[in-house]
C-alpha cells in the first residue's frame, strides 16, 4: 500500500523586518491596536516594493532548495510541483513553472492553486491524491507569497495591511511502502462560493475589466477595488465555526480524537481565531504551534512555514499525530492528517 510522507521541508522569508511601530509611521494605527486585534507584533517584507528579484518565485525557490537538502534529494528527482500562490510572479503563466525553471528540474508538471489561506491544504491534498493513485513519487508542496507589494498602506487600508506579510514554506512529499510509516492519514477540502467578495481582491479579472481601465475609465475602478477587502468580523465569525468542523472531519475519518493530537497547527490568520479553536478542544499549549506574532498572515505559506518552525524546534517528533487546518478567502476551508 503506497503512502504518502513528508521526506523534506524549508522555509524562507525576506530579512526585512516590519514592526507594528514600522507601520504607525505609515498610518494611523499603534502597537497595541494591532497587537489586540490580531496577536501580530512584526511582519517580513521584501525590501522594496518593486522587486523583480526577490519576487514570489524566488522565496519559493529558497524553501524548495532547504526541503530538498533535508529529503536528500535533488531537483532532478521531483516528478511534480504543487505551487499555493495568491500573488504570483505573472498573471500568467503560474509560478509553478517558473520555480520549475529556477531549481532547474526536468520538464515535470506544475500546477498553481488558487486557494489563498487554505491553498497549501490543498496543494498536499492534490498531491496525496497523486502520490497514493501511483501517479508520482517526489512531489514538491510549496506555498510562497509576496503580499507587500499590494497593500495600501494609508488609513483606508490599514484594517488589511497590517496583517498581512511576506514568506515561503515547502515539504517534500514522497510515495512510501515502508510498514513502519503511516503519512497522510485523512484529508478534506470545502468551500462556499456565495461569500467571495467578503475577503477579495476584485480587480483586475473579467468581472470588473482589465488593466487598461485604469488608462481609459480611471473613474470606473474604484480604490477598493484594487487592493484586498476584508469583513473582518464576518470571516472571524465563519472561521470559528469552520475550523472546528473540519478538523474533526479528518480526526473522524483516520478514527482519531482531539485527544490523539500531538500537535495542531492552524492557518496563522489571527491569533484570537487560534486561542479560540485551542479552547473549545481544549489543546494545552503544547500541542498547538502559532507564529503569527512574527510573521504576521502569510495565507498560503502560514501552515509550512509554522510547520517548518515546530519542527525545527523540536516541538513535532517522528511518530506524530499532526493536524494541519486552514480557512480563508472563498470561502475556502479544509485539513489534512498526517503521522510525522
Amino acid at each position: 500500500m503506497i503512502k504518502s510522507v513528508i521526506k523534506g521541508y524549508g522555509y524562507y522569508v525576506p530579512e526585512n523586518v516590519v514592526t507594528n511601530d514600522d507601520l504607525s509611521k505609515l498610518m494611523t494605527t499603534n502597537d497595541e491596536w494591532i497587537t489586540e486585534r490580531t496577536g501580530i507584533k512584526e511582519r517580513r517584507h521584501r525590501k522594496n516594493r518593486n522587486d523583480s528579484e526577490e519576487t514570489t518565485a524566488f522565496l519559493a525557490k529558497k524553501a524548495a532548495e532547504k526541503a530538498l537538502e533535508k529529503a536528500n534529494l535533488t531537483a532532478k528527482d521531483l516528478d511534480f510541483i504543487v505551487f499555493a500562490t495568491l500573488s504570483p510572479d505573472y498573471f500568467f503563466p503560474g509560478s509553478g513553472v517558473v520555480l520549475q525553471e529556477m531549481l532547474g528540474c526536468d520538464t515535470i508538471g506544475a500546477l498553481d492553486v488558487r486557494n489563498q489561506c487554505s491553498g497549501f491544504v490543498y496543494s498536499m491534498s492534490v498531491a496525496d491524491a497523486f502520490i497514493k493513485a501511483g501517479t508520482y513519487k517526489n512531489i514538491l508542496v510549496v506555498g510562497a507569497e509576496v503580499h507587500s507589494f499590494g497593500l495600501d498602506f494609508t488609513d483606508d487600508g490599514r484594517g488589511v495591511s497590517v496583517i498581512f506579510g511576506d514568506g515561503a514554506g515547502a515539504i517534500i512529499l514522497s510515495a512510501s511502502e515502508d510498514e513502519n510509516e503511516e503519512g497522510v492519514l485523512a484529508v478534506n477540502m470545502h468551500s462556499e462560493g456565495k461569500y467571495a467578495e467578503e475577503l477579495a481582491v476584485k480587480f483586475p479579472g473579467t468581472k470588473l475589466g482589465w488593466m487598461d481601465r485604469v488608462l481609459y475609465e480611471p473613474e470606473a475602478v474604484e480604490r477598493q477595488d484594487i487592493y484586498p477587502v476584508m469583513n473582518g468580523n464576518f470571516v472571524f465569525k465563519h472561521a470559528v465555526t469552520r475550523f472546528p468542523e473540519t478538523m474533526m472531519e479528518a480526526l473522524t475519518k483516520a478514527g482519531k480524537t482531539p485527544e490523539d493530537l500531538d500537535m495542531f497547527i492552524p492557518h496563522q490568520a489571527n491569533l484570537r481565531i487560534a486561542q479560540f479553536v485551542q479552547q473549545k478542544f481544549g489543546l494545552p499549549d503544547e500541542k498547538i504551534f502559532n507564529n503569527i506574532q512574527k510573521y504576521g498572515n502569510t495565507t498560503a505559506a502560514s501552515i509550512p512555514i509554522a510547520l517548518c518552525e515546530a519542527l525545527d524546534q523540536g516541538k513535532i517528533k517522528k511518530g506524530d499525530l499532526v493536524l494541519l487546518s486552514a480557512f480563508g478567502s472563498g470561502f475556502t476551508w479544509g485539513s489534512v492528517l498526517f503521522k510525522y
